[in-house]
Parts: C-alpha cells; sequence; structure tokens
C-alpha cells in the first residue's frame, strides 16, 4: 500500500481532495490531504512571508514527523509548484510525482509567465476572484450541488506563490518516476505546458475528458491513476 501526498491548489484546502481521498484510503492507503499555510481553514494564518518555498517546507516537515518514505506526492493546479519544490527537499523520502492538471514551473518562472489570471479581489496578503467570477467561469462545469459545496469552502490565497518566481535549484536536474494527467477541457495550464513538463521529466502521459477540477468531477478516475502511476 502506498503512502500519498494531495496538494491542492489556488483558492482549496485539503478538502477539496475528499472525493479522491476515500476511494484511496478504502483500499488501504495512508493519505495525507493537509491544507497549505494561510489556505483554507488556515486563513487565520495569512501574513507576509508565506511563499510557494514556505509551504513546500512545511510539508517536507510532515514527510520527516510522519517518518514516511517512498511517498507519491499528487499536486493539482499551482500545487503543482509545492509539489516541485517539496520533492527537491524531501528527496529521500519520494517515491513518485503526479502532475494532476498542474504547473511545473523552471527555476525563476512565476505562475503569470504560463496563466493568464483574472483576480478581481486583492488583500495586501491574499487574492483570489469573486464568488460570482468563481460560479460563473472557474466552477461552471460543475453540477449545482457540487458547485455550491465547493463555493461555500473557496478562500482567497496567499499573495507570493501566485506572483513570484520559483526556486527550484536542483528538481530538472534530478531523475524521478513522474506521470503527467491533462484535462482536456482544462484551457489552464496550457497542454504545452503539460507536454514539456512530462517530455522534460520522461513521465507517463494520461488524458481525462474532464475540466480543471477532476478531484471534483472524475474523484474514481483520478484516484486509478494516482495508483497506477
Amino acid at each position: 500500500m502506498a503512502n500519498i501526498l494531495l496538494i491542492h491548489g489556488a483558492y482549496q484546502g485539503g478538502w477539496i481532495w475528499k472525493r479522491v481521498a476515500a476511494p484511496l484510503r478504502a483500499g488501504g492507503h495512508l493519505v495525507l490531504a493537509p491544507s497549505l499555510d494561510g489556505c483554507a481553514e488556515r486563513q487565520a494564518q495569512l501574513r507576509p512571508g508565506i511563499t510557494t518555498e514556505s509551504q513546500a517546507e512545511e510539508l517536507a516537515a510532515l514527510l520527516f514527523h510522519e517518518d514516511l518514505t517512498e511517498v507519491v506526492l499528487v499536486g493539482t493546479s499551482c500545487g503543482g509548484m509545492v509539489l516541485c519544490r517539496l520533492a527537491e527537499l524531501a528527496r529521500e523520502r519520494v517515491g513518485r510525482l503526479v502532475f494532476l492538471d498542474a504547473l511545473a514551473l523552471r527555476d525563476g518562472e512565476r505562475l503569470p509567465d504560463i496563466v493568464q489570471r483574472r483576480n478581481f479581489q486583492r488583500t495586501e496578503l491574499a487574492t483570489g476572484p469573486t464568488p460570482e467570477d468563481a460560479a460563473g467561469r472557474l466552477f461552471a462545469d460543475l453540477d449545482p450541488a457540487t458547485r455550491a459545496w465547493t463555493l461555500a469552502r473557496c478562500t482567497l490565497h496567499p499573495v507570493a506563490p501566485m506572483e513570484a518566481p520559483v526556486r527550484l535549484e536542483r528538481f530538472w536536474d534530478l531523475p524521478w518516476k513522474a506521470s503527467v494527467i491533462w484535462c482536456r477541457q482544462s484551457a489552464n495550464p496550457p497542454v504545452a505546458h503539460q507536454r514539456r513538463a512530462a517530455d522534460s521529466l520522461g513521465a507517463a502521459w494520461h488524458e481525462l475528458d474532464t475540466g480543471h477540477y477532476p478531484m471534483l468531477t472524475e474523484p474514481e478516475a483520478v484516484a486509478r491513476l494516482i495508483e497506477s502511476g
């Protein structure tokens, strides 16, 4: 049985993995789906200094304190950025990488270099869409009940991970066992970006005929791909 760490994307928390974590746990896997620093129920911890790198450092500490090895790291959307830094920091604890419609930036690249965002809310510490924009654009393809459940849980995302360059001094020079899952109905991250990641990593390529939130629309298929690699 596998040790699996699920890393969410922007405006989310560990809650978004609920439908994927359930079948994985039923299959006997150890599944961790924490909310990243400053996200979801941890919004009260928002403060200056939260970055992609600090979020990855916290997850590296989690793997250390849980004494987990051969961990399958799964990242979606900008959670892919955290995944890359975490893998670099905790190389000896990583077994496999899964990029689920995820960003995989090179050292010094920024999220806006790859994705053009429309965030209409911004504070000193966080940014994100309005509820109306999220309902009509981000989550437009979800069924009404799932959309309502998701909107009730969305929160703004710390600013720095959305705007600052990532630091990845070694990730792209190391060998990894990886897979990339592209969601055909999702415009971002662009398919060319995900192909670049797959080609650079020598990763297995999978496709799902769904939008950017496959953990909500195709959770069983996502769980099977995580299990199989």
